[in-house]
């Protein structure tokens, strides 16, 4: 696949089943990669959910006549066929993110497409040589988006709190992407913090609201506010509320320095430079196609425990 921006030569339909075809036929060895949880003000976010699931890998490849990766599908772990099903993933993926209206619950190939990705660059962020022999083989544009996200998810990783196997996780679905997207726009227009920057915090903290429960050390909602914090920056509103708290995001970010020091900013609401330079390159990644939004929107809740990686949501 060359640069993402010209999806538009060909129906997304065909793109994805295309595309699809290449990823099907590159299932090979390799083992899931821990979660990337991200951190919360000023620490690191508790993950949480109420019914755990395990991600077992499969044993075999997909049978004939599937056209959609498996949740729980084997990550290639020779080069080659690892850039091969990327390519293949990315390109299927954005295809099924133009045939998406954006309304409503996202359709199964955005959810599995999406995991798929995401479970791929986790791989990745584990395995930094293979990644780096893998990504020497994709074009340009796809090897910049691959160093960006398996960057970001190493740093959210450095942050990771591994919690006891017994402990009570809470989630949620995830408000409609679109809904979000104008709560992320709006408090861009009133505070003057780009949305993708918004979007990227809320990413990373709580996986666009997905994670119900408070961080360890008590931050709450989808913004993962503090409650001094929430009390001085929050404007009186509801901070389990995904509205009031992106725009107490961004009264907050304003407050610490952006949009003139988006580092300054960052590094006030959590005191971390690995958190910062996460956030940064996911923002990054949405401004340069506006479907990684949706790609990340996509992205579930993993956590890591003491007994090994759970994947939380999703399919």
């Amino acid at each position: 696949m060359e640069e993402r921006h010209d999806h538009h030569r060909r129906p997304a339909r065909a793109l994805a089943a295309m595309a699809l075809a290449a990823l099907l036929g590159t299932a090979a060895c390799g083992d899931p990669a821990p979660a990337a949880s991200a951190a919360g003000r000023q620490s690191a976010p508790s993950p949480s959910a109420s019914t755990p699931q395990k991600s077992t890998p499969q044993e075999s490849t997909p049978q004939a006549g599937e056209t959609l990766p498996a949740p729980d599908q084997k990550i290639p772990g020779d080069p080659a066929r690892l850039a091969t099903a990327l390519k293949g993933t990315s390109a299927a993926l954005d295809a099924a993110i133009d045939a998406w209206p954006k309304t409503g619950k996202p359709p199964k190939d955005v959810e599995l497409l999406a995991l798929h990705q995401q479970r791929v660059y986790r791989y990745t962020a584990r395995h930094p040589e293979l990644a780096a022999r893998a990504f020497a083989r994709l074009p340009s544009g796809l090897a910049a988006e691959a160093k960006d996200n398996t960057a970001a998810i190493r740093e959210l990783l450095s942050l990771a709190h591994p919690i006891k196997p017994s402990a009570t996780f809470k989630v949620q679905p995830a408000p409609p992407a679109a809904e979000l997207l104008g709560h992320f726009k709006k408090a861009e227009r009133r505070f003057g913090v780009e949305w993708e920057v918004l979007a990227a915090v809320m990413f990373a903290e709580t996986k666009f609201g997905r994670v119900k429960s408070d961080s360890h050390v008590g931050a709450q909602g989808p913004m993962q506010f503090m409650p001094g914090t929430w009390k001085a920056y929050g404007m009186g509103g509801d901070v389990q509320d995904p509205r009031d708290a992106v725009m107490g995001a961004a009264n907050y970010l304003r407050a610490s320095g952006a949009p003139r020091d988006y580092r300054r900013a960052l590094h006030a609401y959590n005191h971390s430079n690995a958190y910062v330079n996460a956030i940064l390159l996911h923002a990054r990644q949405m401004k340069r196609d506006p479907r990684n939004y949706y790609a990340y929107y996509n992205w579930q809740v993993f956590v890591i425990t003491t007994a090994g990686e759970r994947r939380l949501t999703g399919p």
